[in-house]
């Protein structure tokens, strides 16, 4: 059971998490805090508390976009803090305006609950998988933290009635406050506006945090620094109905983190790099942290990794000897992706990489190359007959690693086309000799267009 996983891997969890005086304080070393309430500022987390974090089944995976606020999760969860996961199962059906220019088109229930079903399994692999890796990099502990909790907001939205609502929070709403959220006012400046609809999201927000508030004694809220606007909705109106002697709520928000070119994180060409391996390979996820710059990778070790901050100091010393040769890179690489997708992933990337970016392909196997490829649309698993004796530049444009025939015939012609890293010449034929280990056969057009040939 995931739960049971979850809480005996997490007694097993570091003592140096234990004697951190203040998570919060860990957060801003490491540049994951962006903003805060002055409460969280001035005298941080002592005490333990529960803290949630929402995410709405606007796709059916997280992806690396998510992945800062679930770390922060993470740090407060292996700090001993009860953490909550929320799915805006009914507040994903309304969309939120936070950064956007035009109103979302409308799930519907039926992909929305196929999402949030989705999700639900995404957080919990997250979690299994991130305390797994959390036991490897950081000593025992000897009091286990609660398990996470998973929620869906469609347990009491659902059920909530418009004179309900509008009792418990709409009477504690100020018009002119909404108005002048960022999200709010972005809208209304542009030419579509906002409908009331979307305009009302900040206050479901509001209720989900009010709910947890009451229900799970539930004190935090994480969200990404757009959601400052409607977190601080949340605390205005616990503020406005709690008894003077409840603890008062707290926010903590992530920057929006970005690269050193201004690009938003984790995008690249509008597609999103999943934490799914259905959806993004595991190679390919390792290749996006790989290819961090110079700049960024400091920052994404500590975002990303749960190495002390002073490993990630001795790491890009020795980085900044020999740039060239990526050491903070891939250090950065294998840690995440042992964190999402475990630690024979990494191996499995390792050898990947090697496979389609080494000049030595020596003294790799087969096997290995197969098994590491395994989940890769770049790898073809063919018949002796449909290959051997074939010309390279036909099988190029047969398994589409160019787009015809004659295409292939051209970058042969011109010295583009390569078997296992040697120019392949107009005509020539695979033989037998030329597989790797007599089953594999890596062929490449260009820099890094790659098709891997193996054997039945």
């Amino acid at each position: 059971m995931f739960s049971r996983r979850i809480h005996l891997t997490v007694r097993r969890i570091s003592r140096f998490y234990h004697a951190r005086r203040d998570v919060t304080l860990e957060l801003r070393e490491r540049g994951m805090a962006w903003d805060m309430t002055n409460q969280l500022k001035s005298n941080g987390t002592q005490e333990k508390q529960t803290v949630y974090l929402g995410v709405d089944p606007t796709a059916k995976a997280l992806h690396v976009g998510h992945l800062l606020p679930f770390m922060c999760l993470l740090h407060f969860h292996l700090h001993g803090h009860s953490v909550i996961s929320l799915i805006g199962g009914a507040t994903g059906l309304v969309g939120d305006p936070s950064g956007k220019l035009e109103e979302r088109t409308p799930l519907g229930e039926n992909i929305a609950t196929q999402n949030v079903n989705s999700l639900r399994t995404a957080i919990q692999r997250f979690f299994s998988t991130a305390s797994v890796y959390a036991s490897r990099r950081i000593p025992k502990l000897e009091n286990p933290s609660p398990e996470p909790q998973i929620l869906n907001n469609v347990e009491w939205l659902g059920s909530l009635g418009l004179l309900e609502f509008l009792t418990k929070a709409g009477r504690y709403a100020r018009v002119s406050t909404m108005i002048n959220r960022d999200s709010v006012k972005l809208r209304m400046e542009s030419q579509q506006g906002i409908s009331f609809t979307e305009f009302t999201y900040q206050l479901l927000q509001a209720y989900d945090f009010y709910n947890l508030y009451h229900s799970k004694r539930c004190t935090m809220q994480i969200g990404g620094s757009d959601q400052w606007g409607n977190i601080l909705a949340g605390i205005d109106l616990i503020d406005r109905t709690r008894e003077p002697e409840s603890p008062a709520p707290q926010a903590l928000t992530t920057p929006l983190l970005t690269t050193a070119s201004g690009a938003k994180f984790g995008k690249s060409e509008g597609n999103a790099v999943w934490l799914d391996s259905d959806l993004t390979s595991v190679f390919d996820f390792y290749q996006f942290f790989l290819r961090s710059t110079d700049a960024d990778v400091e920052q994404y070790l500590k975002s990303f990794t749960l190495l002390s901050l002073e490993e990630v100091q001795s790491i890009v010393e020795k980085h900044k000897i020999n740039p060239e040769n990526r050491f903070a890179q891939k250090r950065l690489a294998d840690e995440v992706t042992e964190m999402i997708h475990g630690a024979e992933a990494v191996k499995r990337a390792q050898i990947a990489t090697q496979v389609l970016f080494s000049t030595d392909l020596a003294n790799i196997s087969a096997h290995e190359i197969v098994l590491a490829l395994g989940d890769d649309p770049r790898l073809k698993v063919v018949s002796s007959e449909d290959v051997m004796d074939k010309p390279i530049s036909k099988l190029a444009g047969t398994y589409r690693l160019v787009s015809s025939n004659s295409e292939a015939n051209r970058l042969a012609a011109s010295g583009g086309l390569y078997l296992n890293n040697k120019t392949v010449e107009p005509k020539q034929l695979l033989q037998r000799t030329d597989l790797l280990d007599g089953r594999v056969a890596v062929v490449r057009a260009g820099k890094d267009k790659h098709l891997i040939l193996a054997l039945r």
